[in-house]
């Protein structure tokens, strides 16, 4: 069984007013006073101070898993509290926002480097990281999950506000972190050896600073022995989060057999492969998408269910009885972005967007 990673971003906000905070630098003293390590409290900062990022540990089981990502949420929901802010898991901010450059060196290289792209890049992400067992294995994985990623995209769906307005986008954070230029889809490498060619030719170019700005949409981790796919939006609920982790770790699998059967990848263009993932930001579950094989439009219910197809053979009895409920629940109720729009529309008040989604962050 592949072990399963994720990492969620959160927004941090005023408690009452909803409105982005900068304490990140205060959270993570309130968690290391805590712990008394820094190493065991499994928070980070991220690019703005008005963001907190955590990790779970691997793990094979989906309850462990389940049980981890809830307890990181509450320990942040409760340092934050104790500076009269809450977090969020709200892949952009509904309300205005200002937000501040975290003081660490590489960040201010990123602002002075990027200008605008950084400064607006307020936005939260979910990464899914699926154990491999080389590099030749990842890539072989990487080449055969592309056209299968924005549907993980349109299931995360979590950012329908940007600076006060509707954006008309699902997920609008996918937009703003399509300005990096090394975002979004790759081409198809065909080996470890190319692979790593190209991330050397792109470092060489000085425009990224390291491997960590290797924003492909799936890439092999520099820290981990994982593949690890950031495509996704982090998700109001984490039962969603759950689902796209099992999902993932399925087509992981899935691609895996197919390389060890000689199956070549679907030979999508990168092109089409933007146009698929620009559906899924603006759809989410609420329009058509692109069927990840024929790139025609169907409907999202038929497109999620090739995904579950796709994967079934794949998953074991507890993954898959997982995944066919949420799928079925995540139709039912719909995605984070639905949720917001539809508070929005019985509430009229962005701010109390905020704080019930803060609310339920904290479960």
């Amino acid at each position: 069984m592949r072990s399963v990673g994720v990492e969620e971003e959160l927004l941090l906000v005023d408690a009452n007013s909803g409105e982005p905070r900068a304490l990140s630098a205060a959270v993570l003293a309130s968690a290391t006073g805590t712990s008394g390590d820094t190493e065991e409290h499994g928070f980070e900062a991220e690019l703005h101070r008005e963001q907190l990022e955590f990790a779970t540990r691997p793990q094979t089981g989906m309850t462990e898993l389940w049980n981890e990502l809830r307890r990181w949420r509450r320990e942040a929901a409760h340092h934050a509290g104790r500076l009269g802010a809450a977090v969020a898991a709200l892949a952009t901010s509904p309300l205005e926002a200002s937000p501040s450059i975290s003081s660490e060196e590489r960040y201010r290289w990123l602002q002075e480097q990027f200008g605008l792209t950084a400064q607006e890049q307020l936005t939260c992400g979910c990464h899914v990281h699926v154990s491999v067992a080389s590099d030749e294995e990842g890539v072989a994985v990487l080449d055969r999950m592309r056209p299968w990623l924005p549907v993980l995209l349109a299931l995360s769906a979590n950012s329908p506000f940007w600076q006060g307005q509707d954006s008309r986008y699902g997920s609008y954070r996918s937009r703003v972190w399509g300005r990096w230029p090394s975002a979004g889809p790759a081409e198809m490498f065909g080996s470890a050896e190319r692979y790593h060619a190209q991330v050397e030719a792109m470092l060489e170019t000085g425009v990224l600073r390291d491997k960590g700005m290797i924003y492909f949409d799936a890439r092999l981790s520099h820290k981990y022995d994982t593949v690890e796919v950031r495509v996704a939006d982090v998700c109001l609920d984490p039962s969603t989060t759950l689902l796209l982790a099992a999902l993932t770790r399925g087509l992981v699998e899935r691609a895996a057999q197919q390389w060890r059967a000689g199956e070549p990848p679907v030979p999508h263009g990168v092109g089409v492969l933007r146009l698929a993932a620009w559906r899924a930001a603006r759809s989410g579950l609420d329009g058509d998408l692109l069927h990840p094989l024929t790139m025609r439009p169907e409907s999202s219910d038929s497109v999620v269910r090739a995904l579950f197809e796709h994967v079934r053979e794949v998953l074991d009895d507890g993954d898959r009885a997982l995944v066919e409920e949420g799928l079925q629940e995540l139709s039912r109720r719909g995605t984070g972005a639905r949720f917001q729009r539809e508070l929005f529309r019985r509430t009229g008040s962005l701010r109390d967007v905020v704080v019930e989604c803060a609310r339920r962050t904290a479960g």
